[in-house]
C-alpha cells in the first residue's frame, strides 16, 4: 500500500479542492495511507474518510514561509510518503521548493487552470520544473495554454483528466410548482468567473423581452460581491436574479434548474459543468478552457467575454423541445460516465503513482 501526501493551496469550495478531497477519499478507501496538507484559508470542504489527517501549514504570507516549510518537512520526515501530489500553483511551487534538501521518492504537480497567473508565476514554474517528477494539467486546452506561456514544454506537461464522484451527482428531477424557468450558475465571485458577462447577457435578454418567466439563481460568494450587486442594480435586472450565497447542496440546485450557465473567462476543467451534465441539466458555457472537451456534442458552447453570444446561446437553449432537452441530458450523462468519473480518475492516478 502507498503513503500519499496531498498538498493543496486551500480547502475552500472550489472545484479543485473538491477533486482533491474526493481523490483522497478513494485512495484511503482502497487501503492507502493519506494525509492532506493545505497552505492557507479555512476548511470549507473536507474528505469524508475520518482516517485522513488534515494538516494546516499556515502559509498566509511570505514571512511565514520558513515556519510553514519546517512544518511541511516534519510531515515528510514522520510520514515518509511514497508520493507527494501537489495541486494548484501555490502548492505546486511550495512543494517543489521544499524538495531541496528533503528526500521525496516522487513529486507530482497538478495545475487546475488555463490561467495560473501572470508572468512571474510562469517563470516560477519554468525555473522549478526540474524539482518535480511529473506535471499535469486538467484539460488539453489548459495544458496548451501553459506551454504557450513558457511555463512548460511539450515534454514536461501532460493532460490528465480529473474525475468527480458521479454517485453524488445524478438526475432526480421533481415536478415544478410553477412555470418559472430556472437558470443556475455556480462559482466564486471573482474576475475569473466573469459574472458581468452573464449580467450583460441577462440585460440583453430582458431588453428583448425574452426572459419573462426566467429567473437566474447564482450560488457562490467572494470578494467581488458588493461590486456585482451594484452591477445588477445598474443594469436594472434585480428582479431577474437571486443570489444564493455559499451553498453545499449543489446536486439539489442542479436538479431544480432547467439550465446551467457558465460565463467564465478562463478555467482548467470546470468541474461544475461535469456536475451539471451528470445531473442531466442542459449546459450553456463559454469556451473558457476545458468546457469544449467536457461538452463534446452536448449543450451549447459560446465565445468568452461575448455577452451577445451568451444571450443568444441561452435563448437558443430555451427554444429546445422537452424531448431535445431530455436526449441531450442522457448523452451528457453517458459522456461524463465515460470520461470524467472518479473511478476512471483514480485508476489513472494509481498507474502514475506506481510507475517507475
Amino acid at each position: 500500500m502507498l503513503k500519499i501526501l496531498y498538498v493543496v493551496t486551500g480547502l475552500g469550495l472550489g472545484g479543485a479542492e473538491k477533486v482533491v478531497c474526493d481523490l483522497a477519499d478513494q485512495m484511503s478507501n482502497l487501503g492507502h495511507s493519506v494525509i492532506i496538507a493545505y497552505l492557507t484559508g479555512e476548511i470549507l470542504v473536507r474528505p469524508n474518510n475520518l482516517n485522513i489527517d488534515i494538516v494546516f501549514l499556515g502559509l498566509n504570507g511570505s514571512s511565514q514561509l520558513y515556519k510553514s516549510s519546517k512544518k511541511y518537512k516534519k510531515i515528510i520526515k514522520d510520514f515518509q510518503p511514497d508520493i507527494v501530489h501537489a495541486h494548484m500553483i501555490h502548492a505546486n511551487i511550495f512543494a517543489r521548493i521544499n524538495r531541496i534538501g528533503c528526500a521525496i521518492p516522487k513529486l507530482i504537480c497538478t495545475a487546475h487552470n488555463s490561467n495560473e497567473g501572470g508572468r512571474l508565476r510562469m517563470i516560477a514554474y519554468r525555473l522549478t520544473n526540474f524539482l518535480s517528477d511529473f506535471n499535469s494539467n486538467v484539460s488539453q486546452e489548459a495544458t496548451e495554454s501553459l506551454i504557450s506561456k513558457g511555463a512548460f514544454n511539450q515534454n514536461n506537461l501532460t493532460t490528465v483528466y480529473i474525475g468527480i464522484d458521479l454517485s453524488k451527482f445524478k438526475s432526480f428531477k421533481t415536478e415544478k410548482k410553477n412555470d418559472e424557468i430556472i437558470i443556475l450558475s455556480v462559482g466564486r465571485f471573482n474576475e475569473q468567473k466573469d459574472y458581468p458577462n452573464l449580467f450583460k447577457a441577462i440585460k440583453i435578454l430582458k431588453d428583448n423581452n425574452l426572459i419573462e418567466k426566467v429567473k437566474f439563481y447564482i450560488a457562490g460568494d467572494g470578494e467581488l460581491r458588493l461590486q456585482l450587486e451594484k452591477t445588477i442594480e445598474d443594469f436594472g435586472i434585480s428582479n431577474n436574479i437571486v443570489l444564493l450565497g455559499k451553498r453545499s447542496d449543489i446536486p439539489k440546485l442542479l436538479n431544480q434548474a432547467d439550465y446551467f450557465v457558465l460565463s467564465s473567462k478562463h478555467e482548467g476543467l470546470p468541474t461544475v459543468v461535469i456536475e451539471a451534465m451528470a445531473c442531466e441539466t442542459f449546459v450553456v458555457a463559454t469556451d473558457c478552457g476545458g468546457s469544449a472537451e467536457i461538452l463534446g456534442e452536448t449543450g451549447i458552447l459560446v465565445p468568452i467575454e461575448n455577452s451577445e453570444a451568451l444571450a443568444m446561446g441561452l435563448d437558443r437553449a430555451m427554444s429546445f423541445t422537452d424531448d431535445q432537452i431530455r436526449n441531450n441530458g442522457k448523452l451528457a450523462r453517458e459522456r461524463v460516465e465515460k470520461l470524467f468519473s472518479l473511478e476512471a480518475s483514480v485508476n489513472r492516478w494509481l498507474a502514475l503513482y506506481e510507475a517507475k
